[in-house]
């Protein structure tokens, strides 16, 4: 099915405010998902969004919640979610980090006791729009094997680092600690595709490309094998170490993945640089990369830069959703 930016948004929007959530709280939301559908995401975007309802429903989500700052120091800031939506946490989070960063040339924010932010690009790129490097993180439940270890016991903790460029196609590198986010093997299953490289192990230990058997089983494959599995420990500590909030193994013990510790960055280049000099760099390394021979012929991308094109067709000619996912949507309506 093919439908509208705008006509999904509207769509969220409506849905959210009938469900109980707060007028400005509902816009930002529903603008976020709308964003990552747009941008061709589906899987942290419209394909999430009958679970962000339910979760609102059954309180996991608790929209009556404000965000609350409770310490700062300098530049950076500590700040508590209450359990709150945490896209729009997220993304408020990461607002006080870029002015932060304006103000002193760093802006490092962290939340404790958040929920999901779908999408990390999201606030890498509202880093990037407003000229700022972002660099963000969040740790999530045990959904991921140690390097050795039989059963999930650290998080698939996503990590994103943005440059913003002057077109506005940023370089946005997005990835979770496994080979393959949960999203994305829902996103393969949906389409009845095998996974191009392993993404986990089926039930018998060995690496298998089945999206569904690991969804199923929830053996993720960390990316880099043992360096993918030490790399999630830190940033769960780094994170913890600043926020004080819920580590990987604590919120495996909510229930529910809610609680989460999010720590968001933003650096002004221009406090340092000016902007031909920071801008010649930037095209100088992605032109670098763009001008080396293709295994196979297609022409190399940088990390976001598919995403800047996607966004853009997806604008012209309307956004390709899954008719199974839209439909369900569609109930949720009053």
């Amino acid at each position: 099915m093919i439908v509208s930016y705008d006509e999904l948004k509207k769509l969220f929007m409506t849905i959210l405010l009938q469900h109980g959530m707060k007028k400005e709280d509902a816009s930002l939301l529903a603008r976020i998902i709308s964003d990552n559908t747009l941008d061709g995401v589906s899987s942290h975007g419209i394909n999430r969004f009958e679970r962000i309802v339910s979760n609102i429903d059954s309180g996991v989500i608790d929209i009556s919640s404000s965000l609350e700052k409770t310490g700062s120091a300098g530049c950076m800031e500590i700040w508590n979610g209450h359990f709150g939506p945490g896209p729009v946490n997220a993304y408020r989070v990461m607002e006080r980090a870029v002015d932060l960063a304006h103000e002193h040339g760093i802006g490092l924010a962290a939340i404790s006791h958040n929920n999901h932010w779908l999408r990390g690009a999201t606030y890498g790129l509202f880093a990037a729009d407003a000229g700022c490097i972002g660099i963000c993180w969040s740790n999530t439940k045990p959904n991921m094997l140690a390097w050795g270890a039989k059963e999930s016991s650290i998080g698939n903790n996503p990590f994103v680092i943005s440059v913003p460029q002057k077109d506005g196609a940023h370089f946005v590198f997005d990835s979770a600690m496994s080979q393959y986010s949960y999203g994305q093997l829902q996103a393969h299953r949906l389409r009845g595709e095998q996974t191009p490289f392993p993404c986990g192990f089926d039930d018998e230990g060995a690496l298998t490309c089945d999206p569904g058997t690991v969804e199923r089983n929830g053996r993720l494959l960390p990316m880099g094998y043992w360096k993918g599995s030490g790399l999630s420990v830190a940033l769960d500590l780094v994170a913890n170490v600043l926020a004080c909030g819920l580590t990987v193994s604590d919120v495996g013990k909510m229930g529910d993945e809610r609680g989460l510790t999010q720590v968001m960055i933003a650096i002004d280049p221009l406090k340092l640089n000016d902007s031909s000099t920071v801008e010649s760099y930037v095209d100088r390394i992605l032109s670098d990369l763009k001008a080396s021979v293709s295994i196979d012929g297609r022409p190399l991308r940088y990390p976001g830069e598919r995403l800047f094109k996607t966004r853009t067709d997806n604008r012209e000619n309307g956004i390709s959703v899954n008719d199974e996912i839209y439909s369900g949507v569609l109930n949720l309506l009053g």
